[in-house]
């Protein structure tokens, strides 16, 4: 079982660019941390659908013939790592589909909480479905409507639709956007000179030179044709319910989410920690990569030198060959390696973004005993996570989360640390710099913002 928050999806979008399949690839690969089960790009020429979506990295599923098969100048591309639907080609996208009102790709960050109850009732409609896919049940809703423009069909969809999605739905001269009511996850809009572009995250303006304009606003559906980009309704309001584990995990720290910078967030989270966990210690080091923010703002506040004593190998593949002669520890040894010169004979404080089963982190302590380390201080840049998500992060069940079924005492124990605390709460949230009520955080408090019904 893999001890991590596993990725959700990553969508983009361009209108308008005589190379926009390209475009769309290089946003792709800006997108890839958020999924690395399938990739899918689909442009249109005005006309027509062009398409490519495989199981794969985007290195893997794009080369430079079959991007040149990619006509027209708007595309849509898509990352994905399942949280809903089976990994297999069948529920990879962006998804195209044929209807009475004209073919459709779409393309869908998040999770739809009334998922099933709708599937029920369509297929009692007749519906026959394709994939077992969440977001297919909005290409159903969208077809079947009665309306007569596209807006009011999508409208009328997503009227019938409750969680969390960031979307990207296009037809053959429009692409609209549509991000839901709570604003779970991120989405923006740039613009590279003439063409508007569509992102998860804003890194994937910075490839290509793209300009940030704005966000989407939570529960806008903004239309982007040749009459330019304009927001052509609003879903009803909600509280905002933003997902606070985009900072302390998802993002990557070179961009911004929800109008803050991830990196100066997750730095200031180190901080906190600082502030509240302090340890006699001779070295900060950090779970390469996604802790190495907070480990930065650890050392600044506590004065304690940053050391870079554990290496993170980026090209551990998904599978890999175990020896016969069994390694102790070996997937971890495959993707860690500790440093001895920086931590033998030193008391380290070891610093990570989140501990979900607790294996690997037991791991790469014993690891960095085995080197010489006199002492081990865990902090975590987080609080304990204790609860599913249900709004497209896939999380182990429940009773898989070490901290739902032991006190911090007894994690200290099984980890086999000299001590370890976790960033509180009202700490996380304070590091954020916005306003606590405009989060979700039912990983850690079993809260959940947006019903959930089977």
């Amino acid at each position: 079982m893999i001890d991590s928050m596993h990725e959700e999806c990553g969508v983009f979008g361009i209108y308008n660019h005589k190379e926009a399949a390209r475009l769309a690839y290089l946003g792709l690969h800006q997108l890839q941390h958020r999924g690395q089960e399938s990739a899918g790009i689909v442009t249109s020429d005005g006309r027509k659908f062009y398409a490519r979506v495989k199981m794969g990295l985007v290195s893997d599923v794009f080369h430079r013939q079959n991007l040149d098969a990619l006509k027209g100048r708007m595309a849509i591309g898509h990352v994905r790592y399942a949280t809903a639907g089976h990994s297999s080609l069948i529920n990879a996208q962006p998804i195209v589909v044929a209807t009475a009102r004209g073919p459709m790709a779409i393309g869908h960050n998040g999770n739809l909480t009334n998922a099933q109850i709708l599937r029920k009732k369509l297929e009692r409609e007749g519906s026959i479905f394709q994939t077992d896919s969440d977001t297919e049940i909005v290409l159903h809703l969208i077809a079947k409507s009665y309306a007569r423009s596209m807006v009011e069909a999508i409208k009328e969809a997503f009227a019938q639709i409750t969680g969390a999605f960031s979307m990207t739905l296009m037809t053959p001269k429009t692409l609209y956007v549509i991000r839901d009511s709570w604003g779970v996850r991120p989405l923006h809009i740039g613009r590279l000179n003439g063409s508007v572009v569509v992102a998860s995250e804003t890194g994937a303006f910075d490839i290509i030179g793209a300009k940030l304009l704005r966000e989407v606003k939570p529960g806008e559906i903004t239309a982007i044709d040749e009459k330019g980009v304009r927001t052509v309704a609003m879903l009803p309001s909600t509280p905002k319910a933003h997902c606070v584990f985009e900072f302390v995990y998802f993002a990557r720290p070179d961009g911004q989410v929800f109008g803050k910078s991830v990196y100066e967030v997750r730095r200031e989270m180190g901080r906190q920690l600082a502030r509240e966990s302090r340890v006699k210690a001779d070295v900060v080091v950090a779970v390469p990569d996604s802790a190495s923010c907070a480990a930065v703002g650890y050392a600044e506040e506590s004065g304690i030198p940053y050391e870079l004593g554990l290496i993170r190998s980026h090209y551990v593949g998904r599978t890999f060959i175990e020896p016969k002669q069994s390694i102790r520890d070996f997937g971890a040894r495959m993707k860690y390696s500790a440093v001895p010169q920086a931590i033998k004979g030193k008391r380290v404080v070891l610093i990570d973004d989140s501990i979900v089963r607790g294996t690997t982190s037991r791991k790469l302590i014993r690891m960095i005993r085995e080197c010489g380390a006199r002492e081990i201080h865990m902090r975590i840049s987080s609080p304990p996570i204790v609860g599913p998500c249900f709004y497209g992060i896939d999380t182990p069940q429940k009773k898989e989360l070490i901290a739902s079924k032991m006190t911090v005492p007894a994690i200290q124990k099984y980890l086999g640390t000299d001590s370890l605390a976790y960033l509180s709460l009202k700490g996380m949230l304070q590091a954020t710099g916005m306003k606590a009520e405009n989060f979700c955080t039912s990983c850690f408090t079993t809260q959940y913002p947006i019903a959930v019904m089977k």
